[in-house]
């Protein structure tokens, strides 16, 4: 039987977010914290050619790149207004509704480009290659879980938003116990994990509950526009789940 391009697609993407972008990130570490400045627009690199394999042999226009663009700047935009608020911020909502309608691609393409641009403000550093890993991989699970069906309600989306904000931590502090001991061990770990129980589960609790606010409205405006303009039709949400949201 043929392979679907879009199968084939999804496992390029699968390969390159899941494989290749882990190995840059291990590389950056073994290679000390200075290679940060490479490491974070390899990773934006590769983040971006999961989203462009979507238009297949046809050049993107600038319309269907534009609304990824925004949603990245309004969830960099989010970070910054909630800056006063530690880890209670919307930005991984935002990444997760603009998966939901766009696709996993498209998802994890904005939580890349969102935490890249607004740690200009919040500072670079050895940290952000890995939360741009974090942010993107949330908004690239959310893409995969709405487009096997998991996803369609509400209440399983911010079920899913909650604990986004484990996995963003589980990640982040596998990054500092491997970035700043000597040795990785699972004691190293377990106590990393405990001190910062408390800041995931505010981030996974901020991300519900922006969610519960934001996804239906802000789903249903994505895909007016998606359907009006024709824009990434073989990643988004179908016509006929419109009304779920």
């Amino acid at each position: 039987m043929p392979v679907k391009r879009g199968s084939l697609r999804l496992k390029v993407a699968t390969v390159l977010l899941l494989a290749v972008i882990p190995c840059v990130l291990a590389a950056g570490v073994v290679l000390g914290d200075r290679t940060y400045a490479v490491v974070s627009p390899i990773v934006l690199l590769l983040s971006m050619l999961p989203f462009f394999l979507a238009f297949e042999k046809r050049k993107p226009k600038a319309r269907e790149l534009v609304p990824i663009a925004v949603m990245a700047a309004v969830a960099a935009a989010g970070r910054l207004a909630f800056a006063a608020l530690p880890q209670f911020k919307p930005i991984v909502a935002v990444v997760i509704v603009t998966a939901l309608a766009f696709g996993p691609e498209a998802g994890f393409l904005t939580g890349a480009v969102a935490m890249l641009a607004s740690n200009l403000f919040f500072g670079q550093g050895p940290w952000t290659p890995w939360q741009m890993f974090c942010c993107g991989m949330i908004g690239f699970l959310a893409g995969l879980l709405r487009r096997s069906g998991w996803l369609r309600h509400r209440w399983s989306v911010c079920v899913f938003g909650f604990f986004s904000g484990y996995l963003y931590g589980m990640i982040i502090d596998f990054w500092t116990v491997s970035a700043f001991t000597s040795r990785l061990t699972w004691q190293a770990l377990l106590a990393t994990y405990a001190s910062g129980f408390l800041f995931d589960t505010i981030l996974g609790a901020a991300t519900a509950f922006f969610l519960f606010i934001l996804e239906k409205p802000l789903c249903k405006k994505l895909e007016r526009i998606r359907v009006k303009f024709g824009l990434l039709e073989e990643t988004g949400l179908d016509r006929s789940d419109s009304e779920d949201w």
